[in-house]
């Protein structure tokens, strides 16, 4: 014989006992035009509204200015988006010929030439250097990203480069905290001390009374991790006219020991070290001085 289901249990609701019984005596597309009907004028819930697609953020986030915070644990030392690098243009001439038709011609012919401007030797020793990375764009586009040592003195005061003078003799206004070029793979404490052995260590030296240049800046720099911050910038470079630029920058507060209290003046003796060899530096416009000024940090 042929299995036979169990035998469905009455319902102990006796008024769902008599809609079931009237409707076993309807015909069955009676029962499948009621079943319709029911679903028709049944109340209807709102859905839950579709999650945002991530990929394209909306318009009210994109923006020119991004600031974001993190902790240090995180790695960022990556360039965002790099195209080319260093490997892409064996000499300053390759990257002259790459960049002149895809910028404007009077912006690129006033690179090294209009004062406080860099040539086309220092964005080649960027990239060699690894501290730049450009994205094939018309305009091109820098990335960069920049470490910001906001140095702490006596009397809540802040640390500013007001000038800088370079090798041709020009003046280039600063106004604003040490910063530095991370170099790829670079972390973020390893650049904050060697931005500063490169921009303060000549009066480091001094002070110290090291002629030999082993002063431990382990010792005299103490960096205050927990007051990281992180900043995204877009704006054309200064020193490349026409060049749009995208910076990350890494901001981080730290105390330096044996710093005067009055302004004082720093020699640059370690920009492009490592490049003599190549000759290509001797073309760079480097920076010869740095000015340095205490202010109030309520004042900013």
């Amino acid at each position: 014989m042929p299995h036979q289901p169990p035998p469905q249990q009455p319902p102990s609701n006796p008024t769902v006992t008599n809609q079931l019984t009237k409707s076993a005596n309807l015909p069955d597309f009676l029962l499948t035009a009621l079943s319709l009907f029911l679903f028709i004028t049944a109340p209807k819930h709102h859905l839950p509204p579709r999650a945002l697609s991530l990929s394209s953020p909306p318009s009210s986030t994109n923006r020119r200015f991004i600031r974001l915070t993190s902790t240090m644990s995180q790695n960022f030392n990556s360039n965002p988006n790099p195209n080319f690098n260093f490997r892409a243009f064996p000499t300053p001439q390759s990257l002259s010929d790459w960049l002149k038709p895809r910028l404007p011609s009077d912006s690129f012919a006033s690179w090294g030439t209009k004062p406080g401007t860099k040539n086309v030797h220092n964005l080649w020793l960027e990239l060699a250097d690894g501290e730049t990375s450009l994205v094939d764009e018309v305009p091109p586009i820098r990335n960069l990203e920049v470490v910001c040592v906001r140095i702490l003195g006596r009397n809540n005061k802040l640390l500013i480069e007001s000038h800088q003078e370079l090798s041709d003799g020009s003046i280039r206004k600063r106004d604003r905290p040490l910063s530095e070029k991370l170099k790829s793979g670079e972390d973020i404490e390893g650049a904050v001390k060697r931005a500063i052995k490169e921009e303060l260590g000549s009066l480091i030296f001094r002070v110290n009374d090291n002629e030999e240049k082993n002063v431990d800046f382990d010792e005299i720099v103490r960096v205050v991790m927990d007051s990281y911050e992180k900043k995204v910038e877009e704006r054309v470079s200064l020193s490349y006219p026409g060049l749009p630029a995208c910076y990350v920058l890494h901001i981080v507060d730290a105390f330096v020991e044996g710093l005067p209290e009055d302004e004082f003046v720093t020699e640059e003796g370690m920009e492009y070290e490592g490049f003599d060899s190549s000759g290509f530096a001797d073309e760079a416009v480097a920076v010869k001085k740095h000015f340095w000024k205490w202010v109030d940090i309520d004042s900013l």
